[in-house]
């Protein structure tokens, strides 16, 4: 048994950050090649079903360590999920639940965007669909790069909160530009 299997499974230590589980500096750039290897270096070491004649206890833990590391690993993969794990960990509430206020600029934007996405489904317009993805994404590489700026920074580290709300909206753009193009192909 390796010392990282033993380590895992004879004490596990839950508590680590995500980024100290995948051994990546605390921040939102991140190592991407170096985060999937480490994640299936550990991936191979405390898969549950390693643990298939293992006694009962060692199963539970293995299972919740898998658990943990599955979620860390997608919350440090996706920019907008490490965006608020990072805010989380800096004791900042994004308040996605509680707090829709927006600028009204970017709410017209969200409306026309919207709108565009339900005019180009009604017209079958696949042009009109891939233009609005390209747009978002435009949007969003923007959106990340001044959230990282602001994660950067204790005193703009506040308001990366409003930008990961922003990013968040765009992720709901995404999801319907893609509910409306299944809808067309089908």
């Amino acid at each position: 048994m390796s010392a990282l299997r033993i380590d895992c499974v004879m004490s596990p230590d839950f508590s680590k950050s995500h980024f100290a589980l995948f051994g990546q500096p605390v921040g939102f750039d991140i190592d991407a090649a170096a985060l999937d290897q480490t994640y299936r270096d550990i991936q191979r070491e405390v898969h549950p079903d390693r643990f298939a004649n293992a006694p009962d206890a060692e199963k539970r833990i293995a299972a919740q360590w898998a658990m943990q590391v599955n979620e860390a690993y997608r919350t440090l993969k996706s920019p907008l999920a490490r965006g608020r794990y990072l805010l989380k960990l800096s004791g900042i509430d994004t308040e996605e639940e509680s707090n829709t206020a927006m600028p009204v600029a970017f709410l017209i934007q969200q409306m026309d965007w919207r709108e565009a996405v339900v005019a180009a489904r009604t017209a079958h317009d696949d042009r009109a669909l891939e233009q609005l993805a390209k747009d978002k994404r435009s949007e969003e590489r923007t959106l990340f790069e001044l959230l990282a700026a602001q994660l950067s920074n204790v005193a703009t580290m506040r308001d990366a909160r409003e930008t990961v709300r922003k990013l968040r909206f765009l992720e709901k753009l995404g999801e319907e530009i893609d509910l409306a193009s299944e809808a067309m192909e089908s």
